[in-house]
């Protein structure tokens, strides 16, 4: 079973960039969409030829922002949207699928934006977030996939030292909530196969970023334990365009 996530930055704009094309290519079970920015009808709209999957969403109550989406070939035995906490569930940021065998959630991190102007509700939200995946795993394995909008560690941006504690993404508060996701026995499956590989899914596109790989890993997808014997394979795929994301994914054997 093949599951991809991606940052699409906008459905719209990707479906003028070959996003069919790529879906095709792409050719797995599962696709799980971020900041779709667009209301469900819109996503529904842009994605209408899309065929040979169902199509799930949460989106947003301000128009244009966030949002996210699922594409699933087989049907779900249900999908639930956000988390139960009114104050985190206004953004579309969160909408999980059940299966028999574990329950996949799609996860659009809230960034602590500029200046850090929301560090602390992005503190907060990774926390209630990690206790809403721990309700989850209680049940059944989890595998959650998604824009966490961190660098977890020095190897996952090309500039660690310039961005500590400045940037968005890279503060010691989003690290240590990255790292709480870890310690309740969610597996990074990229850096648990990879753990010296040096591979980025967000480019700035300033400055020639992307061309000059000058980038962060910031898109994940985690696992429970349970799972880890079950990843044949995870990955990073720099070379699909169409966002300033790329996307990442996982294979299992289930």
């Amino acid at each position: 079973m093949k599951i991809i996530s991606w940052n699409v930055n906008g459905i719209r704009a990707v479906q003028d960039k070959g996003f069919a094309d790529t879906l095709s290519q792409l050719d797995a079970e599962c696709v799980l969409l971020q900041e779709t920015k667009a209301q469900d009808e819109q996503v529904s709209k842009a994605l209408e030829n899309i065929h040979g999957y169902h199509l799930y969403t949460n989106s947003a109550e301000r128009k244009g922002y966030s949002g996210v989406a699922i594409l699933s070939r087989q049907q779900p035995i249900q999908v639930v949207h956000d988390m139960g906490i009114a104050e985190h569930d206004q953004e579309g940021r969160v909408i999980v699928a059940e299966f028999e065998k574990f329950y996949l959630l799609n996860v659009y991190v809230p960034n602590s934006g500029d200046g850090l102007a929301r560090l602390d509700y992005r503190q907060t939200w990774d926390k209630e977030f990690l206790a809403y995946m721990q309700k989850l795993q209680s049940q059944k394995p989890l595998i959650a996939c998604g824009d966490f909008n961190v660098a977890h560690q020095a190897i996952d941006i090309a500039r660690p030292k310039a961005n500590y504690n400045k940037s968005a993404g890279y503060t010691q508060v989003e690290i240590d909530g990255f790292s709480n996701f870890v310690a309740a026995g969610l597996i990074d499956s990229f850096r648990h196969l990879h753990p010296d590989t040096v591979a980025y899914s967000w480019w700035s596109y300033r400055a020639n970023a992307r061309a000059n790989n000058i980038g962060w890993r910031i898109d994940y997808v985690l696992t429970s334990q349970a799972l880890t014997g079950q990843i044949k394979d995870a990955f990073i795929l720099p070379d699909v365009t169409g966002s300033d994301h790329c996307p990442v994914g996982i294979e299992l054997a289930l």
